[in-house]
């Protein structure tokens, strides 16, 4: 039997593979980059939110382009905007650009793990719990980013970053199952 049960769950877990390697790529470089932003000035608080803001933007494309294959009906627009409410309040109340990148990053793996897993139970495969099984997972490449932490000089590890990983990925799953509920159960079904 094949690893993968599809192109696309082998495109899926490339692309995992991908966001989990930029953000390992970036542990030993992150300080460096950091001060030098600094130094010329590219660092300051209004730059940094639009920096935040763009990527953000990114992200919520992630999860609506996984939650929402069809056209939009009134339910899927109540529930986008109340996932946007929601990472609005987690973005207000969060005061570091680090825990602010790590909703962004986490939310992207874990919406790219749950879509791979998804597609491998669509295709016969057995998949128990694929939403639990990706915030796991998606956790999973959190704490051994904060593991990785622990042996560099110019990082530091903090098991809070693993919790905020673990809400991030969580956040994105839900916010994914809650617009493809939202689109299951309109008034005269699914519309392609």
């Amino acid at each position: 039997m094949p690893l993968f049960s599809s192109r696309r769950e082998r495109r899926l877990w490339a692309w995992t593979l991908a966001v989990a390697a930029a953000i390992y790529s970036t542990l030993g470089l992150t300080g460096t980059l950091v001060d030098a932003l600094r130094d010329r000035g590219l660092l300051d608080a209004s730059l940094a939110l639009g920096m935040f803001l763009a990527a953000m933007a990114l992200c919520g494309a992630t999860v609506l382009t996984h939650g929402l294959k069809t056209r939009v009906g009134g339910a899927e627009v109540a529930v986008a905007l109340g996932v946007a409410t929601a990472y609005f309040m987690v973005f207000a109340r969060t005061t570091s650009l680090e825990e602010r990148s790590h909703l962004i990053e986490y939310c992207v793996v874990a919406v790219f793990i749950h879509a791979a897993l998804t597609e491998r139970a669509r295709q016969g495969r057995r998949v128990p719990a694929p939403a639990l099984l990706a915030v796991l997972g998606a956790s999973l490449v959190g704490a051994l980013d904060e593991g990785i932490q622990a042996f560099l000089p110019t990082r530091v590890f903090d098991p809070v970053d693993i919790l905020f990983n673990t809400l991030a990925s969580a956040m994105a799953v839900v916010s994914s199952l809650a617009l493809g509920w939202a689109r299951r159960f309109r008034p005269g079904g699914p519309r392609s």
